[in-house]
């Protein structure tokens, strides 16, 4: 069973930085395209950043240049390291593969304060 867990989350203010963890267990984590999503209250789950199993990354528009993503395919974990914080950026991330085909972690909660 795939399990995600995801972790880093915290209360910060605008212009700080985070950087987010997710372990994943139960699966070979080096054949997947893993993704980074939020929701933010209210909104649809959005994917925001996306790593291949080379380590290309995109994002959307709203976070280029702030967020980076990354990946250690030997201890199976993924990061999301967010610079200069938004209050837009307020929302639960979460990781998955970007076909979402892993149970969904917890998420882990970030707020940013204006």
């Amino acid at each position: 069973q795939v399990q995600l867990v995801e972790s880093g989350g915290d209360l910060v203010q605008s212009g700080g930085s985070l950087r987010l963890s997710c372990a994943v267990s139960g699966t070979i984590l080096r054949i997947y395209i893993m993704g980074w999503y939020r929701q933010a209250p209210g909104k649809q789950r959005e994917l925001v950043a996306r790593i291949s199993t080379s380590g290309t990354t995109n994002y959307i528009d709203s976070v280029k240049d702030r967020f980076f993503a990354s990946r250690d395919n030997v201890r199976n974990t993924v990061h999301l390291q967010m610079n200069n914080l938004k209050p837009d950026d307020t929302a639960v991330y979460y990781c998955n593969n970007v076909g979402q085909t892993f149970p969904w972690g917890q998420g882990t909660q970030v707020t940013v304060s204006s």
